[in-house]
């Protein structure tokens, strides 16, 4: 097919299209809707307690307090509705960011697009580890070898070849052909790089027939989730049983069934963390959406946990620690030492290696080198002006023989062949004498240490047909091409940062060791503990391999299938694994790290699915910062779980030992709603929005056994509790003493309620900032509109009756206020005075 025909749509011939049959996506699993989320809510015992309450009280006492029960109990469920509808929107937007992309031709320029953007008659590029985005016909490029067994269920993969002159490229055709132009959607393309033509979308491809749907995520409860759960079903059986102790109790002492139903009730609901689950959910959501900010795409809520804790990144080098952008930078030969500085081709013998190392390119690059000879090649594109616009024959790199080998087919049956790869691959190749090996490994060494990723050129011409094993063509060594990667810019810092962290950064390149030392020296890696190469690592056992692995922290020549050994042995010694990875090989290694990361840009749709985290950017300050994040929500979660544990202590204290005493209630339901309106905004919002510390990254990673939520955070709650519990007993029993029944519980309520405020205030900002910071503009809108609901509960008559309060005299307030101010500030005026950080800020 002429190259003219591969310019691709244009955007206007695209937009008609896909508007005429519609998007390249098959039918997705429907979200939760408003309705369902409701439906869910209403399941929770909390709310059912709540209702429940409210429809007593309407049956059985006071109408206006059953209204406000009621429309409590309304306000309660919205607010949970809300925040669980703003997390369905986090997935969903997520959802949108992981929709597989594709590198399509339009208006002649290749661009990445959604996959759901393609239509029939686009020109996609297609490489090794890509799923195809949907039906169509190889045009141009190698032959495929394609893994069609989602359709098929044959494991074997099959070979494709161009589309021949008179095959049509919109054909009806089957998969499982042994051999063909014809792709299909969903399936792997397991080996070469090609271009194809798009002929069918969404449910017209083979795959939309067959009725699988791709994108539909299943949303599965995270094991934070679970945990949650249990507890939350745990404290709920135990409350339930709880309540009808209280009920019963109250009802013999006192003869008062309806009140002990009632009072039961309330000892119930100010027991049930029903917070938990939602909190996770919202944090995890949102999380996720914040990440995705910072380049951070999470597959994987769950791995928000892990992220925090990472003791071990394991990077590579290209794309991730450098730019990926390749440019020659050298050109050496036998007769000369060639240096490029800038975009114009070489001259003499510089440019026939150049030209040799173009015929061993791919037509259509994606590999960064390819990339670089090509550019310097010119706009022709053309490695030589005798040269056929295909290759014959393609050998792509293998584990046996580093080197990419094609060769092309000239006038009178005239073979012409051009391998590129790892010099010691070429020096084999060429079949070079021992004495030559040591003189050009002196060169590579040399080009090396300058930070040179070094290939060698070889070259082969025959009049005979070429051998189907290239290793027995008579290839001539032509010479070596260094390429610079600059580092990013932004890598010393991230480096820097990672260390202070405690985290250790293991750099694995399949590079010349010399070229990886150089690079790592230049970044600020540690190299005392000088470079492990692939060969060696394959001699090691694994308790030698370990011991390396605490001292080196380089690693060169390293295939794919090395990185699954490093990974294990890390995890046998306790760490926890961050492994980047983008390539079809790397899918075992992402797997088997605690955090697998894949590139957004380079990396493989096969690496995308086994990976939890993609890297959007591709950059290793993102996944520094990632891990920065992680940290940052693992603490926030921490502290709001710390917050709602050790506030529910004090709710069902006051709750409980007045009935207890025999002293009059202090709380009753509407009570109890009132301040699940002040819980449930200030930890799953004003403990989300607070920054990481500015010491999150100077101390170590946490233990991988320590807990989330455990014995230590579970003390701090309890502790934190009983002084909020002490202060509103106090000033309940004091008030009762001197003070009517009424005013008495509304400065106990008083109480209770700054105290709550003042606690999560003391909570959350534990990491410090500002009092009245941006973030915490939310804060300050939930202390303000609680105190101005409080000032209408004392001030509106029917309020007050409502609650079983009167307004206290201004003694009694001044008192109520500096006992909440003592009772929920003395923890964060200790931490302020010196003391050790609470296990709430994360540190372990």
């Amino acid at each position: 097919m002429a190259r003219d025909n591969l310019s691709g749509l244009t955007t206007a011939q695209a937009g008609q299209r896909l508007a005429e049959v519609g998007p390249n996506a098959l039918p997705q699993a429907s979200g939760r809707g408003l309705a369902r989320i409701v439906l869910e809510t209403l399941r929770e015992p909390m709310f059912l307690l709540l209702i429940g309450a409210a429809g007593l009280y309407l049956v059985l006492g006071d109408l206006g307090e059953g209204l406000f029960l009621m429309a409590g109990a309304i306000a309660t469920i919205g607010l949970v509705v809300l925040q669980e509808t703003r997390s369905e929107n986090a997935l969903s937007a997520l959802r949108d960011l992981s929709q597989p992309q594709a590198r399509v031709m339009r208006d002649g320029v290749e661009v990445r697009l959604a996959a759901r953007d393609l239509v029939p008659g686009d020109i996609v590029l297609v490489g090794e580890g890509e799923r195809l985005p949907a039906d169509g016909a190889l045009v141009a490029g190698d032959v495929l070898s394609v893994d069609e067994s989602a359709l098929t269920g044959e494991s074997a993969p099959v070979s494709k070849r161009p589309l021949a002159e008179g095959e049509a490229a919109d054909a009806e055709t089957q998969p499982g052909a042994e051999t063909g132009p014809y792709l299909f959607s969903g399936t792997l393309v397991v080996r070469g790089q090609a271009v194809a033509r798009i002929a069918r979308t969404g449910p017209r491809t083979a795959l939309g027939k067959i009725g699988v749907s791709l994108a539909a995520i299943v949303q599965e409860p995270t094991p934070l989730q679970k945990t949650a759960g249990r507890l939350v079903a745990l404290l709920g059986v135990f409350a339930i049983a709880f309540c009808v102790v209280v009920a019963v109790a109250y009802g013999l002492l006192r003869q008062d069934w309806v009140g002990g139903v009632l009072a039961g009730i309330t000892v119930a609901i100010a027991l049930i963390p029903e917070e938990f689950p939602m909190v996770l959910a919202v944090f995890l959501a949102l999380g996720a959406g914040r990440l995705a900010r910072h380049k951070v795409l999470v597959r994987r809520s769950a791995v928000i946990e892990a992220l925090g804790g990472a003791s071990f990144l394991c990077v590579d080098k290209t794309g991730t620690l450098t730019e990926n952008r390749m440019r020659v930078a050298r050109l050496w030969t036998q007769g000369e030492d060639h240096l490029i500085e800038g975009d114009a081709p070489p001259a003499g013998a510089a440019l026939t290696l150049l030209q040799a190392a173009g015929l061993a390119c791919a037509v259509h690059p994606v590999d960064p080198m390819d990339k670089a000879v090509r550019a310097l090649l010119g706009p022709s594109q053309s490695p030589s002006p005798d040269t056929p616009a295909e290759p014959e024959r393609t050998w792509p790199l293998r584990a046996e023989m580093m080197a990419m080998i094609q060769a092309w087919r000239g006038p009178g049956d005239r073979w012409r062949a051009a391998a590129k790869g790892a010099p010691e691959a070429i020096f084999r190749l060429c079949g070079l004498a021992d004495d030559e090996v040591v003189r050009l490994t002196g060169v590579v060494e040399h080009l090396a240490v300058q930070g040179l990723r070094v290939l060698g050129v070889a070259t082969c011409q025959t009049q005979t047909a070429f051998p189907d094993d290239p290793e027995d063509a008579p290839f001539a060594f032509a010479g070596l091409i260094g390429f610079l990667d600059p580092i990013r810019p932004d890598v010393p810092a991230a480096l820097k940062q990672a260390r202070e962290a405690g985290i250790s950064v293991l750099m694995i390149t399949g590079d010349h060791p010399a070229t990886a030392l150089a690079i790592a020296e230049a970044a600020g890696l540690d190299t005392s503990g000088g470079v492990l190469l692939g060969d060696e690592l394959a001699a090691l056992d694994d308790p030698a391999l370990a011991e390396r692995l605490r001292q080196t922290r380089i690693f060169a020549r390293i295939i794919p299938e090395q990185k699954l050994r490093i990974v294990q042995a890390l995890k046998a010694d306790g760490q926890v694994v961050a492994m980047t990875g983008d390539g079809v090989n790397d899918a075992p290694a992402l797997e088997a790290a605690h955090i697998g990361i894949a590139m957004g840009q380079k990396g493989t749709d096969v690496a995308r699915e086994a990976a939890d985290l993609v890297i959007l950017d591709d950059s290793f300050a993102s996944i520094v910062g990632g891990v920065r994040l992680g940290r940052r929500i693992f603490n926030n979660l921490r502290k709001a779980l710390v917050y709602i544990t050790a506030i529910h202590v004090p709710i069902a204290g006051v709750a409980l030992i007045p009935i207890v005493m025999g002293l009059p209630p202090l709380l009753y339901p509407m009570h109890v709603v009132f301040l699940e309106l002040v819980i449930d905004p200030v930890c799953a919002m004003v403990f989300e929005a607070e920054p990481g510390g500015a010491e999150a990254m100077k101390h170590p990673p946490r233990r991988p056994e320590e807990p989330l939520f455990g014995p230590r955070q579970l003390g701090l709650a309890l502790l934190q509790g009983a002084g909020v519990l002490a202060g509103v007993l106090g000033i309940y029993l004091w008030a009762l003493d001197h003070h009517p029944e009424n005013q008495a519980r509304g400065a106990a309520f008083l109480t209770l309620v700054a105290g709550n405020l003042i606690l999560a205030l003391a909570d959350a900002s534990s990491t410090g900032g500002r009092l009245f910071a941006p973030h915490r503009r939310i804060y300050w809108i939930i202390a303000s509109a609680a105190s101005g609901v409080l000032a209408l509960i004392f001030a509106v008559p029917a309020l007050d009756t409502i609650f079983k309060v009167a307004p206290p005299t201004p003694g009694l307030l001044a008192s109520a206020l500096l006992v909440a101010l003592i009772s929920g500030g003395w923890f964060g005026l200790a931490r302020k005075l010196g003391r050790r950080p609470a296990p709430a800020a994360g540190v372990s």
